[in-house]
C-alpha cells in the first residue's frame, strides 16, 4: 500500500509493464507527500532528451506558507532511472496506443519512489467487463461470508 495510489489507472488502463522509479523533489514535497497530501490523476511521463520526467502531478505543499512564491504544485518533475529504463520507455511512448501512467507514490526505507507503467487505453466495453467482474466477485465473496 502507497502513500498515494491512482486507482482510476487501473480501470481506464490495461496495465503491461511496471517500474519503479526515484522521483526528484525538493524537501517540502517530500514533507507533503508523506502527509499523502498530493494526487496522481491524470499524470504521465514523458522521455525527452535521455530523461524521463512526471508531468501532470499535483503535490499540495503541507505548510503553503514555506514554500517558495512563485512554486508550481503540477511541475514537471525528473524520474531517476536506469538508461535501459529510459530506452524501453521511450520505445513504448512512440507505439501508438501506448503511454505510461503513474500507478502510485510509495516509501521504500527513507526514500520516496514512484510506480509507472506501461500501459494501453480500455474501450468501453472493456470498463463494462471490468465492472460487471467486479460485481460478480462482491456478490461470490457475499454468499461466501453468510
Amino acid at each position: 500500500m502507497g502513500l498515494i495510489e491512482n486507482k482510476k489507472a487501473y480501470f481506464n488502463y490495461e496495465i503491461l509493464e511496471k517500474f519503479s522509479a526515484g522521483i526528484e523533489l525538493f524537501g517540502f514535497e517530500v514533507k507533503a507527500l508523506k502527509a499523502k497530501r498530493g494526487s496522481l490523476e491524470g499524470a504521465y511521463t514523458i522521455v525527452r532528451g535521455g530523461e524521463a520526467f512526471l508531468v501532470g502531478a499535483d503535490i499540495t505543499p503541507l505548510q503553503p506558507k514555506n514554500v517558495p512564491e512563485n512554486y508550481d504544485s503540477r511541475r514537471n518533475r525528473r524520474l531517476l532511472l536506469t538508461k535501459k529504463e529510459i530506452k524501453k520507455l521511450g520505445d513504448a511512448e512512440n507505439q501508438k496506443g501506448l503511454t505510461i501512467v503513474a500507478t502510485s507514490v510509495y516509501n521504500k526505507g527513507k526514500k520516496l519512489k514512484i510506480e509507472i507503467a506501461i500501459a494501453k487505453g480500455k474501450k468501453s466495453f472493456d470498463k463494462r467487463e471490468s465492472i460487471k467482474k467486479r460485481e460478480l466477485d462482491r456478490e461470490i465473496n457475499r454468499t461466501l461470508k453468510n
